[in-house]
């Protein structure tokens, strides 16, 4: 009788060191929720709840490309300043007003976004070969590759503010279909596509293996490099796309405007519980960490905390979510 009690014990705690990333970010989603929900009247309504999602849409679709990156052990941390750049080239291809003062080639609007992708295609592709072929870590490359885009950007409006894009990205990026905004529905599609991809495809499969044993998928007749390749590029037209459309959400183009998606994709994809060792995680975690920031960040405004505490709170949230990713890493290789 102990026996099987001291079975069903080390069976369960085995199913709790297993799921720990999993099963923290949703604790913590379910706390964030109740307290408040307690704290704010104004939290736990309908209209609020779209307002998150709305918030968090830009950064879901960078997030998707950047999961399949992480799952891989990469690192990608040029995506908000490829997303800047992209965004800006969409301005750069499109007619501006008579005062934006930005010498550019206007285009039809389909060229513009097609020529547009190009350039996130491109930029992938070169972080991609340095990767891959040249052997560059992805930490440096992708630094590299951020100063890189932000030339691009700092080089096409020089300063300036673009106003300007093609119809459908406006559309895209501003407007709404049965009270529910473009943006969001573009970053629901992404992270269904990206959760289709991971989970019932052989590429999916093979960016696990890629994650979880190199050595392993490379025995097994994996094309590692291209795999990773693959992702960089991936998770630069994701980036491009979320930049097309962010530029129509916000308003206007401009240098140093998305500063603070790259620690939003980052965190969103790592408190979420996807491992940064590769291998672990998925989309439905990166949807849990994307609905924890948006929490976080709508509930924090309604209870009129200070600005700067806020950025204290996320970052300490994000140095939680690391320990744990690191903590059950630990677990894993113990068992």
């Amino acid at each position: 009788m102990q026996d099987e009690e001291a079975g069903k014990a080390g069976g369960l705690k085995a199913v709790l060191t297993g799921q720990l990333r999993n099963i923290a970010p949703v604790f913590t989603l379910l706390v964030l929720l109740i307290f408040f929900s307690a704290a704010s009247p104004s939290f736990l309504t309908a209209d609020n709840f779209m307002n998150i999602l709305s918030q968090v849409s830009i950064t879901a679709i960078i997030a998707v490309g950047l999961t399949f990156v992480i799952l891989t052990a990469e690192i990608d941390l040029s995506v908000a300043a490829i997303a800047n750049a992209v965004g800006i080239s969409l301005a750069y291809f499109t007619l501006q007003p008579e005062y934006v003062n930005i010498a550019n080639l206007p285009l039809p609007g389909v060229i513009a976004i097609v020529l547009t992708l190009a350039t996130a295609v491109a930029f992938g592709m070169v972080t991609a070969f340095g990767v891959t072929y040249i052997g560059i870590p992805s930490f440096i490359m992708t630094l590299a590759m951020m100063q890189i885009a932000n030339g691009v950007s700092a080089l096409l409006v020089r300063g300036q503010i673009a106003y300007n894009y093609p119809d459908l990205i406006t559309t895209l990026g501003t407007e709404s279909v049965f009270g529910v905004r473009w943006t969001i529905i573009v970053a629901v599609l992404f992270l269904a596509g990206g959760h289709f991809v991971l989970k019932y495809t052989r590429y999916g499969r093979y960016i696990y293996m890629t994650g979880g044993n190199r050595e392993a998928a490379e025995y097994s007749g994996v094309n590692v490099k291209l795999i990773i390749g693959s992702v960089l590029v991936i998770g630069a037209v994701c980036s491009g796309i979320a930049g097309m459309l962010a530029v129509a959400y916000f308003g206007s183009a401009q240098q140093n405007q998305f500063d603070t998606y790259l620690l939003d994709a980052i965190a969103a994809v790592v408190v979420g519980g996807t491992s940064l060792f590769g291998g672990r995680g998925g989309i439905g975690n990166t949807i849990v960490g994307l609905l924890v920031l948006g929490v976080l960040n709508n509930g924090l405004d309604h209870i009129q905390i200070d600005s700067f505490l806020k950025i204290l709170i996320r970052g300490l949230i994000l140095l939680s979510a690391l320990v744990i990713n690191v903590y059950a890493q630990r677990l894993r290789e113990k068992s």
